[in-house]
């Protein structure tokens, strides 16, 4: 019979350490970002909701 609580808590460490990696990786391009002299913040929208500037 398969040992349910062994899985879940291997589950749950995994996901911790995963969710430690991304929080890592987020603050790592934080602080690249402010390490520019002159950060300017970027706004990111699809395509479709862009004005164009270019004729398209």
């Amino acid at each position: 019979m398969a040992d349910y609580k062994q899985m879940y808590i291997k589950m749950a460490q995994a996901a911790e350490k995963a969710i430690r990696v991304l929080i890592a990786a987020q603050q790592d391009c934080e602080n690249l970002y402010l390490s520019e002299d002159n950060p300017e913040p970027v706004l990111l929208l699809p395509r479709e909701d862009r004005k164009s500037t270019d004729g398209e």
